[in-house]
């Protein structure tokens, strides 16, 4: 094997080989392209509510971001309370930042109810804050969210030092609605009860073409086959293509680096995360980490825009580790690797209808689990009624973004600017 590609969730309680290849049928309900979370977490609802469902993935079940992330699953946005009532008004900015605040739960209340074999951990979520302005921004995220009643916490270096295992920091923002999961056993059991509910599933099969018709849509396939739907959802977020014309330039799609360390030995794992919790730092290139049930310390970053040829692409991660945890600085790294990101000009997630009965929900900025498993439940009550209350937040026109040929040489512009940035502020 190479010293990367597979991610270590491969390796950590291997999930079964569950074999999802049903025949295409020739008229459903609802069809929904790809097969992440967010596919896979509508179709279970879309099933278990009577709807007759068909999933397809170009690929295989976990080989994009949905098996390939951290596994945090952080409640919220990536802005606070105040400033989306300010932006959305004060009715639909409310009915977001509620149903924001709950999208932790609706995970790991879907673990509970269904009985999904997922290792989880709910010990909370710290932003980790490396200078006294993000210190001060972190207070205010506190303000807002304690005001509401939320289980939050402010830490100060000493605090956490004790819950992290580094002084590097100078406080931080501590969120207990939080936690952390095994994303591809995570999306692996979404199939499960997706197919249980009466969902098919067809991996290894390309949607080529959309097509309206009068009572719904037509999808076309890699091998000629076509199948109708009433509804269409599309769930490819960062794997975007061109089957929505202009979605995937509305996008800016970022490479999510990781790393992961052998075992570690039970003193060295005594004074790292010794409680499991999440972590994310505040610099524009920010690093985020968490241990695995058999004691490993994942860390992940942005990292270069183009597909990693050497390991030594994931150099700046290692770097990143012996920094914050000097006792691992001799630990084996055993795994590495990558996968695609979807992030929105705005930083907020968008749902686009551009036709009646077409839906995709894009642009989760790093809150993918929790946001992804919510908006399903959402998605497919809005399908059902046709009410648009039904959703958390407004329909929003796609809007692609200018010269976007020409972005990823200015996305890798700006990431190695920021990363001197936070070097400086080191």
């Amino acid at each position: 094997m190479p010293a990367f590609g597979e991610p270590v969730w491969a390796e950590i309680t291997k999930p079964g080989v569950l074999g999802f290849d049903a025949k295409v049928p020739d008229r459903v309900d609802l069809a929904v392209v790809g097969a992440g979370i967010m596919g896979l977490a509508t179709a279970f609802h879309a099933a278990r509510s009577g709807m007759n469902v068909h999933v397809v993935d170009a690929g295989r079940i976990g080989e994009g971001a949905s098996g390939l992330n951290g596994g945090q699953v952080i409640p919220g946005l990536k802005y606070d309370p105040e400033w989306l009532i300010e932006r959305y008004g004060q009715q639909q900015g409310e009915v977001l930042v509620d149903f924001a605040a709950r999208t932790a739960d609706a995970v790991f209340e879907l673990i509970r109810e269904e009985r999904l074999d997922v290792p989880h951990n709910r010990s909370g979520w710290i932003q980790a804050c490396h200078t006294e302005t993000a210190l001060a921004a972190a207070e205010e995220r506190f303000r807002q969210w304690n005001a509401r009643g939320t289980d939050v916490a402010m830490l100060d270096d000493a605090g956490m030092e004790k819950m992290i295992g580094t002084s590097n920091y100078h406080g931080g923002f501590l969120d207990r609605r939080a936690g952390v999961i095994h994303p591809l056993a995570y999306v692996l059991e979404l199939a499960r009860i997706a197919r249980e509910a009466g969902a098919e599933i067809s991996e290894r099969t390309e949607c080529r073409k959309l097509r309206k018709e009068q009572d719904g849509w037509t999808l076309t396939f890699a091998n000629g086959r076509e199948m109708r739907a009433k509804s269409v959802v599309v769930a490819t977020n960062a794997y975007s293509d061109n089957l929505i014309p202009g979605l995937a330039r509305s996008l800016v799609a970022l490479h999510s680096f990781q790393i992961a360390t052998e075992p570690l030995s039970e003193h060295v794992a005594r004074d790292v995360l010794p409680q499991g919790h999440a972590v994310s730092d505040s610099r524009r290139i920010l690093v985020y980490f968490r241990r695995t049930p058999d004691r490993r310390l994942i860390l992940g970053g942005r990292g270069p825009m183009l597909q990693p040829r050497h390991s030594d692409d994931w150099a700046h991660l290692e770097r990143a580790m012996s920094r914050l945890f000097p006792s691992l600085s001799d630990v084996a790294i055993e795994k590495r690797w990558y996968g695609r990101v979807a992030m929105t000009p705005d930083h907020l997630p968008h749902l686009h209808e551009p036709e009646k009965g077409l839906l995709a929900f894009v642009g989760c900025q790093g809150r993918g689990v929790g946001l992804m498993t919510a908006m399903s439940k959402r998605v497919v009550d809005y399908i059902s009624s046709g009410d648009p209350a039904a959703l958390p937040l407004p329909i929003t026109p796609i809007r692609p973004l200018p010269f976007h040929f020409f972005r990823n040489v200015g996305v890798a512009g700006m990431i190695a600017w920021y990363r001197m940035l936070d070097a400086i502020e080191q």
